[in-house]
């Protein structure tokens, strides 16, 4: 059964287990009631969404998905908002690490 980002439901378990907290600021997810802002969202690492691999589907905060938008993730780990919050090419996990390794 796929959800609405058409990922399969192997590899939404297989992130989920990954992803215990947002990909990119390293945060705890909280309900969406708590915060909206610090709640579980799917993130493309490579803005493609018809990439559907372990290597790009990731979770993250909706502060962090909202704020990286549609950017490359090279270019948005310069902005305003990742110097606020610490998160450089060294803080991410290791499959952000990698995307940045691949050239993202």
């Amino acid at each position: 059964m796929a959800n609405n980002w058409n990922i399969p439901a192997w590899l939404e378990k297989e992130v989920r287990e990954r992803d215990a907290v947002c990909v990119y600021c390293g945060n705890e997810f909280l309900p969406h009631k708590e915060s909206a802002k610090a709640s579980v969202s799917w993130e493309h690492i490579i803005n493609d969404a018809k990439i559907v691999t372990r290597e790009n589907i990731a979770l993250c905060c909706r502060g962090c998905n909202a704020s990286k938008g549609q950017k490359q993730l090279s270019v948005w780990l310069q902005t305003a908002y990742c110097k606020e919050r610490g998160i450089t090419p060294e803080s991410v996990a290791p499959i952000v690490k990698q995307a940045i390794k691949n050239g993202q």
